[in-house]
């Protein structure tokens, strides 16, 4: 799911005012003005930014990259290495039938994607090549390879840590890995700080930037499409209707539990990804003596040090920011959902998850920027740009393109809706105990915010919302780095067991067998 911070989200028109009338303060404003001050100074210092060669590097952007690219030496360039065993777990050929969990491999997958394959792989995308050109590509690409390795690191501590409960759903994630992973190191204070700091950051980012933020802009696209403000139906003050409709199918999805979202996203992330890329294709196919062009500026502008785009700088700035950002490495929120798989060897998801950034950033997102670059979309000034200059791009080809992609983009929004209410969920139950009573009134307050996230012109709203998502990072980093040590451990005894010729079914004692053999 891509979220991205409040000047871009504003330059897309993502939380425009649907009911706004002339020299009338309506609800939207003012609660915006209320919260304003507070949320842009929260939003102040997490986006905080560094003046490097005359722009601005945020520091959370820093400190996410860090991240990535010392996991990614640390264990051994798993993300590359590990890609085969991560394709071998999804097929099925580690499953464990008797493990303990809620779904399998391929749903855990499907439900964390279809929380980071979002809205910022159509307007992300877009934003980052009208500011840094074509060449941002490149460096999006990379900080989706470098992301595999901590989203590795982050999936195999949600599975180790995760709780079991007596009627066989599992709670894991950040919360439950902070807490008990510190206090195996002695820090238990810290531990349940880190793992609380965590629990309202997600909360906040799960109302915010999961649900109000895309229900908003799939109201707008559809809006668009329907007629425009003027011609559509929901554009005339109508537009809270289609929110609540969206709630109700939310609803009747989130009301059934991780099972019921797993059993939704393992087919509407395949069928969603298959209508973006297949339109994706048609339009590549039609241009397809432009790629070869595509892939020069591509690879010439990543490393270009000319005034277009910025600059080497600029470029690497624009293309890391919205890699990191769409692909949600680090945040930790993925892991929520990977817990829930069935296993009893924690790694085997780790090498699942890896999957996740390859997927969003170097399929998705790639798809969308060739898109853009071959139509030569992103040098139109009237293109504009996120969704508006996607949609300009997929249009060049086919007219009624538009159709399809705002199809897309409530698919988009409606998974990343249902995914995210599980991770606020699941912070909501740690914080309150997990009892029947706070599963319902999460979900019914989640329900009440898509509604009224439709119609509304909530900016400083989505500002903080953003803030509370990437604060998510600072706790979990934390806790990654210190465990790292027991993930390598973990990796180390797998690749061991999966390396050997014996056939042994997939269980604990027969990975421990075989660490010890090959270390013998």
């Amino acid at each position: 799911m891509k979220k991205f911070p409040l000047a871009a989200a504003l330059s897309l028109g993502a939380c425009s005012n649907l009911f706004a009338q002339t020299n009338t303060i309506t609800v939207d404003e003012k609660i915006d003005a209320a919260i304003g001050p507070a949320a842009q100074f929260i939003s102040d210092i997490i986006f905080y930014e560094l003046p490097v060669a005359g722009y601005g590097i945020p520091l959370i952007l820093v400190w996410l990259l860090a991240g990535a690219l010392f996991f990614t030496v640390y264990l051994g360039f798993i993300n590359i290495r590990g890609f085969r065993y991560a394709l071998d777990i999804v097929r099925g050929k580690y499953n464990q039938a008797d493990a303990p969990g809620e779904v399998s491999h391929f749903q855990a997958l499907t439900a964390a994607v279809s929380g980071t394959v979002g809205l910022g792989n159509i307007a992300g995308v877009a934003i980052a090549i009208s500011l840094g050109g074509p060449g941002a590509t490149f460096w999006m690409i990379m900080a989706g390879l470098l992301g595999m390795s901590t989203k590795f690191v982050s999936c195999t501590l949600g599975v180790k840590y995760r709780d079991n409960h007596a009627d066989g759903t599992v709670s894991g994630g950040p919360m439950h890995y902070l807490n008990k992973g510190m206090k195996e190191r002695g820090m238990a204070g810290l531990g349940k700080f880190l793992a609380a700091f965590f629990a309202i950051m997600c909360i906040g980012g799960a109302i915010g930037a999961g649900n109000m933020f895309q229900i908003n802009q799939a109201t707008q696209q559809f809006v668009a499409v329907t007629g425009g403000e003027a011609g559509s139906w929901f554009g005339q003050g109508n537009a809270w209707i289609f929110g609540l409709i969206m709630a109700v199918l939310v609803g009747l999805v989130i009301l059934g539990g991780m099972k019921s979202i797993a059993r939704v996203t393992e087919k509407v992330v395949p069928l969603m990804c298959a209508i973006y890329i297949i339109a994706a294709t048609v339009v590549l196919i039609s241009n397809f003596k432009l790629i070869p062009g595509a892939f020069t500026a591509i690879f010439e502008g990543a490393f270009s040090t000319s005034a277009v785009g910025g600059g080497l700088v600029g470029v690497m700035i624009q293309g890391l920011r919205r890699g990191m950002f769409s692909n949600e490495a680090g945040i930790g929120s993925a892991s929520i959902a990977h817990s829930a798989v069935k296993t009893n060897v924690p790694v085997t998801e780790g090498f699942v998850a890896s999957l996740e950034p390859f997927i969003d950033t170097v399929i998705v997102c790639t798809m969308t920027a060739l898109v853009i670059v071959v139509t030569g979309a992103y040098q139109l000034d009237a293109a504009g740009d996120g969704i508006a200059l996607t949609s300009t791009a997929f249009a060049t080809v086919i007219d009624w393109f538009p159709i399809v992609l705002a199809a897309a983009v409530i698919l988009f929004a409606f998974s990343t809706m249902i995914t995210w209410s599980y991770y606020g969920l699941k912070s909501w139950t740690y914080l309150f105990g997990n009892t029947k009573t706070t599963n319902i009134s999460f979900k019914v307050i989640f329900c009440a915010f898509v509604v009224l996230g439709a119609p509304m012109q909530l900016g400083s709203v989505v500002a903080f919302s953003d803030a509370m998502l990437f604060a998510m990072s600072i706790p979990n980093m934390v806790g990654l780095y210190m465990m790292a040590p027991t993930v390598k451990r973990e990796m180390q005894d797998f690749l061991a067991y999966a390396r050997s010729d014996n056939n042994k079914p997939l269980t604990k004692e027969a990975v421990k067998t075989e660490a010890e053999a090959t270390n013998a």
